[in-house]
């Protein structure tokens, strides 16, 4: 295999390190720091400070916006919206941009990887002779793991050799590398990484949110998954670096899905602290972020801006911040309602608020109208829907200060703080909708019904300016004090990364894929499990109102007798909507053309109510990112031997 010569940006030393307090604290105590070098990692202090900065280093990519839009925009769950620029329509693969190696998003993942990488290296290296446990050794493992495997996924075959050798701690710039291929980057890196992390790691976090043997368990059984997936390649999806489809190690596809179904299962039987949610609402909860579904999270606090990584009050709009949820979030302060009956002066009845349904909006990303209604088709017997946005907008003027106890709104009815402003109706509803007469009026091209105070939008009129928002990763703050709080703050909650809930999805995975299933466990009797606690009512969202009912009969009896593969991505979608991990499942199972190749949504202006078929164009090569040209750029090579580094496509 042909070297290549890089320089810094791979192997280079993590750039913002974060220090470990001594003594018993739970939690991550971070200061910064410029670098990492041999002398620091000698002490029990610099490793230490290593592994913290391991935890910090997830806020610069599960938060952050831009790698977000890269995970959905594109798929079949989310399009671009009304202000959405170049960023986002690049990743829409619909004509209006185009995925190229200088896109900023598909670069996020390569930019903020490599530097973790060579740190977990250092420490995996330094800290036994420093006297610290196997187990804290095991967290470095786990997260060059963990790193790696974003990396396969997202770009194919990686440099193992950072310039010290392959796996192993780099602090002087190199120019020379070469990327190894995806069978090397997984049963040399990811698969040893992550036994070893299993047999470690304790089944209790060190820290707060710290990794876990339930975390390791996850990943590995998600990485045999993807593997096996890999060798299968049932629709002849390239690769590169060019490689045969074999395994090492002489095991074939089967073989992966089986350890993939085993160590899935072994997670579910060993859960430790782990355990699912009661009801879809209590999981997404902003009062009950970190609960006993959450297997690893990037954290953030509202509490310190040193611990949070960025400002309380204002939000950079850039990483450490998380501000994904403003992307999927409408202008819905553009909602205009009369301060008179006659409507001779309007006022935006629904302001800018720190609260869980409301936020800071960009209308950067919007769902899609098949999510509305064909994802999320039963919104009757299945909370998810009402558990994942937010489809209610109420009034809330009062918060900024505005005393007025009556607006006038739909059919010059009058409103008051907290009640319904707009509503996105579950479906169609038998009477027309009046669009002719308010949808100027109230600035957003809603409607009326006769005898509703509430604006309405049907399904059929969702579009790239109006849709409904993100209940589920919504702003979430404690310290409002009966006003707005800071909504223009990046949110403080913190950005959810794996769920105990997964390993029911990959076991069921795997036995669609041939692997043995034991008693109980088959894949229909997993998903029926997720089913059943999504049946399980405990508050109404839309309605704004507690609603203690029971529909899990009901939603396993809906369950197929079969279940294939476009059911697992339809429940998992149902599961996982808007967390970023659509893209990464579509391209794992190869089903990214066959899902999203079309999909319906209504324009950018008021008056835009009739859905348009959009059209993408999907080729094969697009199921591997490119290498940024800012890598490219970097290396002294010819031409051609640049070309040859780039993954085919995008040259």
């Amino acid at each position: 295999m042909k070297r290549t010569h890089i320089k810094s940006i791979i192997g280079s030393a993590l750039t913002s390190a974060i220090l470990l307090s001594s003594g018993c604290s739970k939690i991550l105590d971070e200061q910064p720091r410029s670098s990492f070098t041999p002398d620091y990692f000698s002490t029990e202090k610099g490793v230490q400070g290593g592994i913290t900065s391991l935890y910090a280093h997830l806020r610069n990519i599960y938060g952050q916006a831009y790698y977000y839009n890269a995970c959905l925009t594109g798929t079949d769950e989310v399009t671009y919206a009304q202000s959405a620029d170049g960023n986002f329509k690049d990743m829409d693969m619909s004509g209006v941009g185009q995925v190229t190696s200088t896109s900023f998003p598909t670069s996020i993942p390569w930019g903020e990887s490599f530097s973790d990488i060579n740190t977990a290296s250092g420490i995996i290296e330094n800290a036994s002779a420093v006297g610290l446990s196997d187990a804290l050794i095991a967290e470095a493992r786990f997260f060059r793991a963990f790193d790696y495997f974003l990396l396969v996924q997202t770009y194919g075959g990686v440099p193992l050799d950072l310039g010290a050798g392959e796996l192993t701690f780099n602090t002087n710039p190199v120019r020379f590398s070469v990327r190894n291929t995806v069978p090397e980057v997984y049963t040399k890196a990811i698969f040893p990484d992550l036994l070893q992390a299993v047999n470690d790691l304790p089944d209790v976090g060190r820290v707060t949110g710290g990794v876990t043997k339930t975390a390791a368990r996850l990943y590995l059984s998600k990485a045999y998954l993807t593997y096996a997936w890999w060798l299968e390649n049932p629709n002849n999806i390239p690769t590169y670096p060019e490689t045969a489809r074999t395994d090492p190690d002489g095991h074939d596809a089967h073989w992966y899905f089986q350890q993939a179904y085993d160590v899935a299962t072994a997670g579910i039987q060993n859960p430790g602290p782990f355990s699912l949610q009661p009801t879809y609402y209590d999981l997404n909860l902003g009062s009950n972020d970190r609960n006993s579904e959450i297997v690893l999270y990037a954290d953030h606090t509202e509490t310190s801006e040193q611990y949070n990584g960025g400002s309380l009050t204002y939000g950079s709009g850039g990483a450490p911040d998380n501000f994904a949820v403003w992307m999927l979030t409408w202008n819905y302060t553009l909602i205009h309602s009369g301060t008179d009956a006659s409507w001779s002066n309007t006022a935006s009845s629904v302001v800018r608020a720190a609260t869980q349904d409301l936020g800071r909006p960009w209308t950067r990303m919007a769902p899609t109208i098949g999510v509305i209604e064909n994802t999320f088709a039963d919104k009757t017997n299945d909370s998810r829907y009402d558990g994942t946005f937010v489809t209610s907008y109420r009034a809330n003027w009062n918060l900024a200060g505005d005393a007025t106890p009556v607006y006038y709104n739909a059919n010059n009815l009058p409103v008051s703080p907290g009640d319904a402003i707009i509503t996105f109706l579950d479906g169609e509803p038998s009477t027309p909708i009046n669009y002719d007469d308010w949808a100027t009026k109230n600035n957003v091209g809603a409607g009326a019904l006769p005898g509703r105070s509430d604006f309405v939008i049907s399904p059929e009129g969702i579009s790239r300016l109006r849709y409904p928002g993100l209940w589920k990763l919504g702003t979430y703050r404690t310290d409002n004090n009966g006003g707005v709080g800071q909504p223009n703050a990046g949110t403080t909650r913190p950005f959810n990364i794996a769920k105990f809930s997964e390993l029911y999805f990959i076991a069921a995975e795997a036995a669609v894929k041939g692997a043995a299933t034991t008693a109980g466990k088959s894949a229909r009797d997993l998903i029926n499990i997720i089913r059943a606690r999504a049946g399980k009512w405990k508050f109404d969202n839309g309605e704004n109102e507690a609603k203690v009912e029971d529909h899990s009969a009901e939603m396993v009896a809906a369950t197929p007798a079969t279940i294939d593969i476009n059911f697992i991505l339809a429940e998992r979608s149902r599961e996982y909507y808007g967390e970023g991990y659509r893209w990464y499942d579509l391209v794992r199972t190869q089903k990214w053309t066959e899902l999203s190749s079309t999909y319906r949504i209504g324009g950018v202006n008021i008056s835009d109510h009739t859905p348009q078929t959009v059209t993408r164009t999907i080729e094969p090569y697009h199921y591997l990112r490119p290498i940024p040209q800012g890598q490219l750029d970097a290396m002294e090579m010819t031409d051609a031997e640049k070309d040859s580094y780039q993954n085919p496509g995008y040259e």
